[in-house]
């Protein structure tokens, strides 16, 4: 039998990097990290770009009327839309992992799921009504495809015991919010004062950097995610191929039968679309739990991931807001305009990614410097803090809602100061919880895993979709301080629980 360490090591995930044939200088090559890590920082960072400028128009676009070339739907309605598609992109992240992990590897999936989105953007840019939402369905399909194997393969660049791996995801997440940052001020602006299918081309052209980059760079990535970590037989993949007709004919027919009999609506498409982005998450879980292959070290950390993912939904239901409730809040409700300098609404949500690449380096040299001493808090301490953030947040919004009462608007400074406090939040868990996963995670399930964490935000995204619609029945101060004092309520059981977390997290810190 193997010694403790490499048993451990085996159990929760291979090293593909030292059977890449990696040359030695490209193990420190990027800023200390490997080559391989700036391909996909920039990949990221274009995608991002795209994503980000999209979704900093969308909700705004749906309620833009017919007349004017929008959706014309209503706040409430277009901020739930806006929740349940943001969960309906995170669910597709399961198909992605899935088709990684059994079919063609994560740097396949990656490479078509650009290409995909690329090609959404590029049909939301055509100016008619019946290509929208065709192009925000390849956008869904080809994120799905791509987001949980790009930060599979950074997980795959370092051993599992590699002291520079948190640096790395931190690294990689700098990508995202470059990105995220950049994207408003280029897309947005064009969106906002040139014309909404122009911002939505320009998230094409970016996308389109994207591929450029990761098909120029993919030769620095050694063996990393090119191969399925569990390849599919040809019947396995024929018996989900068939699974996977039929229920698209049966989504097909019910779809088809719904708008023939006049009661297709968009209400009840963020029903059912809400019902699938909890009900998924627990039931993709469960099945994976249940495999007979799994060891029982791999088993009890399975069971401390849930309490992460849980935590993690409640956490993204309050932070995803900051696209649709947060954004129509800026809108309609603040001053567009700060030392003299006038801005488009959609600038705001470039707050949180510059808070994000400002502070980020910040937290990792303070994970370290915690680390050096012995007291850097362990995981489940740093999710219970991120959920009383958060929850916070919320009660600030609750007090600029106050603030705006009677048609008054506000000072730019509430959102920026909301923002600030939820971007705290987000670096106490959102890295953190990216490589934690790729720890807990069994070694045939890590594309998987990753999709089940992205499942947390779909599930938040989707419960979102629903309380949104709570913006009908109480005043926007109860809206917020309800939900915030949720938050609170979850993070302080959280940091009581975290001595039994641990537990189930075995070795894993």
């Amino acid at each position: 039998m193997a010694s403790g360490a490499t048993e451990l090591q085996d159990e929760r995930e291979p090293d593909p990097f030292s059977a890449s044939g990696a040359p030695p200088e490209d193990e420190h090559a990027f800023f200390g990290h490997p080559r391989g890590l700036a391909t996909l920082f920039m990949t990221e960072l274009w995608e991002r770009f795209s994503y980000y400028g999209m979704r900093s128009l969308l909700v705004l676009f749906l309620t833009v009327p017919t007349a004017e070339g929008g959706i014309g739907l209503d706040s409430v309605t277009a901020a739930s839309v806006f929740s349940v598609y943001s969960s309906m992109i995170c669910m597709l992240a399961i198909l992605g992992g899935w088709l990684s992990d059994r079919v063609w590897g994560a740097r396949r999936a990656v490479l078509v799921g650009a290409l995909v989105i690329m090609g959404g953007h590029f049909t939301l840019a055509v100016p008619l009504g019946a290509t929208f939402w065709p192009g925000l369905g390849l956008i869904a399909v080809g994120t799905g495809l791509l987001k949980p194997n790009v930060s599979a393969i950074v997980g795959q660049l370092y051993r599992a015991d590699d002291p520079r791996r948190d640096g790395g995801f931190t690294v990689f997440y700098l990508a995202i919010n470059s990105g995220a940052f950049l994207a408003p001020l280029a897309i947005g602006t064009v969106g906002q004062r040139v014309g909404w299918h122009l911002g939505f081309s320009l998230a094409g052209v970016g996308m389109g950097l994207g591929v450029l980059q990761y098909v120029l760079g993919r030769r620095h990535l050694g063996r990393a995610g090119e191969l399925p970590g569990r390849p599919a037989g040809p019947e396995v993949r024929r018996r989900m191929l068939r699974s996977a007709a039929l229920w698209a004919v049966a989504a097909t027919l019910l779809l088809t039968a719904d708008v023939l009999l006049g009661r297709f609506s968009v209400h009840e498409m963020v029903d059912v679309l809400g019902l699938a982005g909890t009900a998924l998450p627990f039931w993709y879980f469960t099945r994976l739990r249940r495999d007979r292959e799994l060891s029982v070290p791999e088993r009890t950390r399975m069971s401390g991931f849930l309490w992460f993912f849980v935590a993690s939904a409640v956490f993204w239901m309050i932070y995803d807001q900051s696209g649709s409730t947060l954004n129509l809040f800026a809108k309609e409700s603040t001053e567009l305009s700060l030392l003299g300098v006038r801005f488009p609404s959609s600038w705001f949500n470039s707050v949180n990614p510059l808070f994000i690449i400002l502070l980020a380096p910040l937290f990792a040299w303070l994970w370290q410097w915690l680390q050096r001493r012995g007291r850097n808090p362990s995981t489940p301490v740093k999710f219970g803090v991120a959920l009383l953030l958060i929850g916070a947040s919320f009660g600030v919004m609750g007090l600029a809602e106050l603030a705006a009462s009677g048609g008054t608007r506000v000072s730019p400074l509430w959102l920026v100061g909301v923002y600030f406090v939820q971007t705290v939040a987000e670096l106490f868990l959102s890295p953190v919880g990216l490589s934690l996963t790729t720890k807990l995670a069994p070694a045939k399930y890590t594309s998987q895993m990753l999709g089940l964490w992205f499942l947390s935000m779909a599930t938040g995204d989707a419960v979102a979709g629903w309380t949104t619609q709570l913006r009908n029945v109480i005043s926007p101060m109860a809206y917020f301080y309800l939900q915030g004092a949720l938050a609170v309520a979850c993070g302080a059981a959280f940091l009581l629980a975290a001595g039994r977390i641990r537990r189930l997290m075995g070795t894993v810190r």
